[in-house]
């Protein structure tokens, strides 16, 4: 109602709307439950949502100003989504803010676990173990998520800025 008078500080339902639908059909794409064996539960799910968005996130740190602008829609729709979903599960006011916030730290941690890993300085498959995983799970299928990530982040990496806005992740 009062959009008009704080257009810059009401967030755009749009902005990031796209980007976040293709990660959400990555995440789930049926490969990640049966072939890598992310359990298909709640936390499975989002294990596997936080890792593709957090992927995505580190590979728009290296656009600078313009990639951080897509980053802050990106995460804008994510805590939407979050707390949209979480309503629909039935929590209430009072739990959701707090859901949300470890919701969001997930994210955050998961986040610099990439950056880390991308980057060199952590062991890509303990990365995946960590961000995925809560349970053991076979060396068979910790090899198959972890060269299915590094794959898509290599694909990321092919991607212009203005693609990636728009959904394109490939």
């Amino acid at each position: 109602m009062l959009d008009f008078l704080f257009r810059r500080l009401t967030a755009d339902p749009r902005r990031g709307s796209e980007l976040f639908e293709s990660i959400t059909r990555v995440a789930r794409e049926p490969s990640w439950y049966v072939e890598a064996k992310v359990p298909d539960t709640l936390d499975g799910r989002f294990a596997i949502l936080a890792t593709v968005t957090a992927l995505v996130l580190v590979r728009l740190e290296g656009e600078g100003e313009e990639g951080n602008g897509v980053s802050v829609a990106l995460t804008e729709r994510f805590v939407e989504v979050m707390e949209v979903e979480h309503r629909e599960l039935g929590l209430g006011d009072p739990t959701l803010g707090k859901t949300v916030r470890r919701l969001v730290r997930s994210l955050a941690r998961r986040n610099e676990l990439w950056r880390r890993a991308a980057a060199g300085e952590l062991d890509w498959k303990s990365a995946t173990r960590d961000s995925l995983y809560k349970d053991e799970v076979s060396p068979g299928a910790l090899e198959r998520s972890a060269a299915d990530l590094g794959r898509f982040l290599k694909g990321l990496k092919t991607v212009g800025l203005e693609d990636l806005a728009k959904g394109r992740l490939q």
